[in-house]
């Protein structure tokens, strides 16, 4: 094993101690049906231990929640809270009493309700294929208890350690002491995962998507960089002492950028957050957002068997409106259908790729209803404020479907709509698109994934499905110089170098999660518009990504004395 392991940071910050990794994985109980995985022939006893157990595991979860929400951590709390209501999930109880009913025992017949569970998610894109862990974890809470076996979870320790394993629970990660677990290392996960969620809100350093980072030995001593994506092995004194004076003097670096984004010769440029909620905005205010260039409402939407309220929907909105009185407000309509599916929003059929089925707009044509009331509420929550409120839809493929949604913004009293650039198509032709609305955002997560024709939850494409790839900024080119401000709200935004080429592309206003803001900002105001586009023009010329990034960084060189 190399001395140094890459991964992907997303968590900044320095934290060095031992490795303690999650408690032994729950086997799988047996799976022999005419042997050890059968019960004894009291089905309505063996179903009733089954339900008793998964009823014990939802109310820890809930327990757990409640430490950690005492704590300060109220996203640790609704991720336990929701894993509580997968467990007591009615569909999920069938599906136990029906293997139980055949004669298999409790733990197996568990373990095969979760499978089938198991199954649709994986396949059902990004967002819900994400959810897998979290019911995994479940599954082996259950499991556990049903075989008088030790709970999986977090190690106890009398000192500071590193936590490592291939991915981490919401249940683990939420109750955590930033006392005691300096940082997160995990084999799995990426920028959106709750390891790297939590991580973010607790303020530990995070490397994610780490090969080889189950398996690091316990008590090896590590130095995580949860900035640059580095993991090193047996540091010495030295390096540790190194690493913590650069983060100290990086954090001191930033500290003196302040203010509006704007380059070294004046150029403004809007930095803005991406939010899932009103949950998000003090993160989003604390980072100096001069607003939001990206507010997910489809959570408000998720996980429920109903849609939410009217009345509901206009609070939310207002609650983010109210935050920013003097900017904007960028709001993306209902991104349902694929890796989003709701339970009262069914799509037409299952999609055999769902990423390229009916999703974002393509569902708002099917029920125009949920559409109308999204926007009369957004319209009514704007009312009486002087936030501007701009609202985009996501997955838009060509000018018509631009006017039809720009009509009914229009017609709900909205001024500013807006589309979101995701598909390829819309890229190449943004000029016919940018005649019907007043804005672009471009998504550079769904670009990039439909660009290289690489789905985004496959890790060995992962080469794949970098924004750095000079074809993907061949196409944000064109949508920046439609004519019309154009914004980036993925996650290339957040990425200091990438967001200096992308200005120099001619983006207008960038968006990204909170703690990125300050590294954006700062990169930024040590180089001049020339500088940005120079980067910008290098980078597309390259052949490669690492070409891509290596010629940008020649143009931008104040990102090495920031330490980005």
């Amino acid at each position: 094993m190399p001395d140094v392991l890459q991964g992907a940071g997303v968590s900044p910050g320095v934290g060095a101690g031992p490795v303690r990794t999650i408690a032994g994985a729950v086997p799988e109980p047996a799976d022999d049906r005419h042997g050890v995985d059968q019960h004894r022939g009291d089905a309505d006893s063996e179903r009733a231990t089954a339900l008793a157990a998964l009823e014990a595991v939802a109310a820890d979860l809930e327990e757990r929640g409640e430490r950690a929400a005492a704590a300060g951590n109220t996203d640790g709390r609704d991720v336990l809270n929701a894993q509580a209501l997968m467990a007591r999930d009615p569909g999920l109880a069938d599906g136990v009493r029906a293997k139980i009913g055949e004669g298999v025992a409790a733990a197996r017949a568990v373990f095969e309700a979760f499978g089938v569970y198991r199954e649709m998610l994986a396949g059902a894109g990004e967002y819900l294929a994400a959810r897998v862990t979290d019911l995994d974890d479940i599954r082996d809470r259950t499991v556990a208890r049903l075989l008088g076996l030790p709970m999986p979870g977090v190690p106890e320790s009398d000192e500071p350690f590193v936590l490592a394993a291939r991915d981490l629970a919401p249940a683990d990660t939420a109750v955590l002491d930033p006392a005691k677990v300096v940082a997160f290392v995990t084999e799995e996960g990426g920028p959106t995962s709750h390891t790297a969620i939590i991580a973010r809100t607790m303020g530990v350093p995070a490397v994610v998507a780490l090969p080889g980072a189950a398996s690091l030995p316990d008590g090896t001593r590590v130095l995580v960089d949860g900035t640059a994506g580095t993991v090193r092995l047996d540091p010495s004194d030295e390096d540790v002492t190194a690493a913590r004076a650069a983060a100290t003097a990086r954090s001191s670096a930033l500290a003196e950028f302040a203010g509006p984004g704007a380059t070294a010769d004046g150029h403004a440029v809007p930095l803005l957050a991406n939010i899932g909620g009103p949950k998000d905005l003090e993160a989003a205010l604390a980072n100096g957002a001069e607003g939001v260039g990206l507010y997910r409402t489809e959570f408000l939407f998720l996980d429920r068997a109903t849609p939410p309220s009217d009345a509901e929907q206009e609070e939310a909105y207002r609650k983010v409106l109210e935050a920013f009185p003097e900017g904007r407000v960028v709001v993306r309509t209902l991104d349902a259908g694929a890796d989003k599916p709701l339970a009262f929003l069914p799509a037409p059929g299952e999609a055999p790729n769902p990423a390229l089925g009916e999703r974002g707009v393509r569902m708002s044509f099917r029920h125009p209803d949920v559409l109308s009331a999204q926007l009369a509420a957004l319209a009514r929550a704007a009312a009486g404020l002087t936030a501007k409120l701009q609202v985009m839809a996501p997955m838009v493929t060509d000018a018509a479907e631009a006017a039809w949604f720009a009509a009914a913004c229009r017609e709900a009293g909205i001024e500013h709509p807006g589309v979101m650039i995701e598909v390829p198509a819309a890229a190449l032709r943004a000029r016919d698109v940018a005649l019907e609305v007043e804005f672009f955002s471009i998504g550079t997560n769904d670009l990039t994934q439909y660009a290289c024709a690489a789905d985004r939850q496959v890790g060995g494409l992962a080469h794949l499905q970098d924004p750095w790839q000079p074809a993907v900024l061949d196409l944000v080119a064109p949508a920046a110089g439609a004519g019309i401000p154009c914004g980036v709200c993925g996650e290339a935004a957040g990425d200091p170098a990438l967001a200096c080429v992308l200005v120099g592309l001619g983006v207008t206003s960038l968006s990204m999660s909170a703690p990125s803001l300050p590294l954006v900002r700062a990169a930024l105001a040590r180089h001049t518009l020339d500088d940005c586009r120079q980067a910008a023009e290098a980078a597309r010329k390259a052949r490669t990504t690492t070409q891509a990034r290596e010629a940008a960084r020649t143009h931008l060189p104040a990102l090495t004395d920031l330490g980005l």
